[in-house]
């Protein structure tokens, strides 16, 4: 039955049940105090003369199965009686019914359990990280890049003059708790030729909603309540930020999606202006979390724009969280053209310094050889696992079967949110927020979810 449901670990339910019936024994003698007895006496004189009439020398033992099914009857009533009245409120509050009822505070209350973490990144390998961690913790950040400056992004960026909204709403749409219309409606994109055309619905609404408000951060506090998401979305910073990278011949680039595109070896990036600052939920994140993680995604122009950001790499060295690399499992064409995993670590560190990373997850799985000769004529390979010299970068090393078996070669959002989870919770066991049984249920999530 659905309703025992309510007994499970965690639903903060039993201790209230235990409550009330203790309230009603306290009614209970209360009123048997007002009334002198006089009534019990009455009912125990009555069950006396019917049991000793029937049952003779047995008189005790059947008034003790007596007393025994009368305080069954009592808990009965008082079950049926919670039950009607939880019946009651859910039959207006959730329409679906008290199973679904269950299952929405069960979940809310193991994932607010869950170790809380601030993921550093942008792109498509952002969100992909995402749809895997909100299954199990709540207590998630996104920190998102705002150099973004083509598409739709970048059309309202210069029209507006707000941040780019592409990345921050599919990392909303990444963490949303929602009906599936919802996430469709904000990732639907307009046809036809006119001035809409090309914009994502999502990305109007939020700059909308930045209008309203007066502030991309409240906008996007605002925005996750309709979308009922799991954690929070903050954009790095407020302000307009332009990336510039310096290529190996001395040239520059300007603008995050024209990097790319010039087709030469990286030396640096930096932004400008130089001094801009975080938002304010930025740093808090960053200093109370349990595990900050930077990346997946592109390296030169989804990660490290994040961490130029004035006070953000002075708050990874400072923080006492783990701090993780998720290395990419394909190169990227005019950006990391034959970089090795080490190769990644070391341009991070070449740009913020030592201090930053302490472990980087790379994936030593194999790529399907068909998939390796579709993205070969892209240009793109997978990021070769150099164990060695990433260790010799002073930074530890897990390894683990990463990408997802679809005709993409990406990150698998169940492996990967495992193996992140699984490294937090073997640094942190003994912590007050990482207790067994969330290792359990955390466990049984993704046992349940990949099957």
């Amino acid at each position: 039955m659905h309703i025992l449901k309510w007994l499970y670990p965690g639903m903060k339910f039993k201790r209230w049940l235990l409550l009330f019936s203790l309230g009603v024994i306290l009614v209970s003698m209360g009123l048997a105090m007002i009334f002198n007895y006089k009534y019990i006496g009455v009912i125990e004189e009555s069950i006396f003369r019917l049991f000793y009439l029937t049952t003779g020398k047995y008189y005790y033992a059947v008034t003790a199965l007596a007393g025994i099914a009368i305080i069954v009857g009592g808990v009965a009533v008082m079950l049926l009686a919670t039950r009607q009245i939880i019946h009651s409120v859910i039959s207006v509050l959730v329409p679906e019914g008290s199973e679904k009822l269950v299952e929405i505070i069960f979940q809310k209350r193991r994932l607010n359990r869950g170790p809380a973490l601030a993921v550093v990144g942008g792109g498509t390998g952002l969100s992909v990280l995402l749809r895997g961690l909100k299954s199990i913790t709540s207590n998630l950040t996104a920190i998102v890049t705002v150099a973004d400056d083509g598409g739709s992004s970048g059309r309202l960026r210069k029209d507006l003059g707000i941040v780019p909204p592409g990345d921050l709403r599919n990392c909303l749409v990444a963490l949303a708790d929602t009906e599936p219309l919802m996430e469709k409606l904000f990732q639907h994109r307009f046809g036809g030729c006119g001035e809409l055309a090309g914009h994502s619905f999502g990305n109007l609404y939020i700059a909308a909603m930045t209008e309203i408000v007066g502030d991309v951060e409240l906008a996007l506090k605002e925005s996750s309540k309709v979308l009922a998401v799991r954690g929070q979305v903050l954009p790095a910073t407020a302000e307009r930020i332009r990336l510039v990278a310096e290529m190996a011949d001395g040239t520059r680039v300007e603008g995050e999606s024209q990097i790319p595109l010039a087709n030469k070896q990286i030396k640096r990036v930096f932004i400008q202006p130089a001094d801009a600052v975080p938002v304010k939920g930025v740093l808090e994140a960053i200093k109370e979390v349990d595990a900050c993680i930077l990346g997946p995604g592109s390296l030169y122009t989804s990660v490290l724009p994040n961490l130029m950001v004035k006070g953000v790499v002075e708050a990874l060295r400072a923080t006492e969280a783990v701090k993780i690399y998720i290395c990419n499992v394909m190169t990227q064409p005019g950006e990391t053209d034959g970089y090795t995993a080490s190769q990644h670590v070391k341009a991070i560190i070449d740009h913020i310094g030592p201090g930053c990373i302490d472990y980087v997850v790379v994936n030593v799985q194999q790529v399907a050889p068909e998939l390796q000769e579709v993205y070969g004529q892209q240009g793109a390979y997978p990021v070769i696992a150099d164990l060695a010299e990433i260790e010799a970068l002073g930074v530890k090393i897990v390894q683990a079967n990463l990408i997802s078996e679809t005709n993409l070669v990406r990150h698998d959002p169940i492996r990967l949110s495992r193996t992140i989870i699984k490294l937090v919770y073997d640094l942190k066991v003994n912590s007050d927020r990482m207790r067994l049984l969330d290792y359990y249920l955390i466990a049984e999530t993704i046992k349940k979810w990949k099957e």
